[in-house]
């Protein structure tokens, strides 16, 4: 397994089917994604580069419960939105985003003229509770490895505060 790449080697791809934007969303939120923890061997970071053209952002305002996230921009300028504050962000910053409630959300904007480049890197706990402070939505996301056949074990529920079924409902 190859334990170093270089960043130029990093082959960026478009979001896969299922978790590209969609509708409004499709207007404002555009992004490359370069994994390549996995290909690695990481087992307890996830690391990958990003790439989000002018005007766009890759993802929504959100925040961790359980993981962390560090961001160095490598090339670019732009801004991170974090809580209800915004800050410039240009090539060699670094942005620490600990797990927390809303106040700690963040969102990292593309507000240059060229593509903004990063590097990602992020804790892997699972389960994981993320909060888009934006949408008043949730997410529950848990990755427990592959199964025998080799496919992965995945539960990912996007919902709503009080827009879940009660618990005993069809027992």
């Amino acid at each position: 397994m190859k334990r170093i790449v270089n960043i130029a080697d990093i082959e960026l791809q478009p979001f896969p089917p299922g978790y590209a934007p969609t509708g409004d969303a499709a207007q404002r939120f555009e992004a490359r994604i370069g994994r390549v923890s996995m290909q690695m061997g990481a087992k307890h970071l996830g690391y990958n580069i990003t790439a989000v053209p002018p005007g766009k952002r890759a993802f929504p305002l959100h925040n961790h419960r359980v993981n962390e996230e560090m961001f160095f921009v490598l090339e670019g300028e732009g801004e991170i939105r974090v809580g209800a504050e915004r800050h410039p962000i240009r090539q060699g910053d670094i942005i620490a985003c600990p797990p927390g409630g809303p106040d700690s959300a963040h969102q990292i904007i593309n507000t240059g003229a060229a593509e903004l480049r990063y590097l990602a890197v992020s804790s892997k706990l699972t389960p994981e509770i993320c909060e888009y402070p934006d949408s008043n939505k949730y997410g529950i996301l848990g990755d427990f490895g592959v199964d025998q056949d080799g496919k992965p074990q995945v539960l990912r529920l996007i919902t709503r505060q009080g827009e879940s079924v009660d618990y005993w409902e069809g027992e």
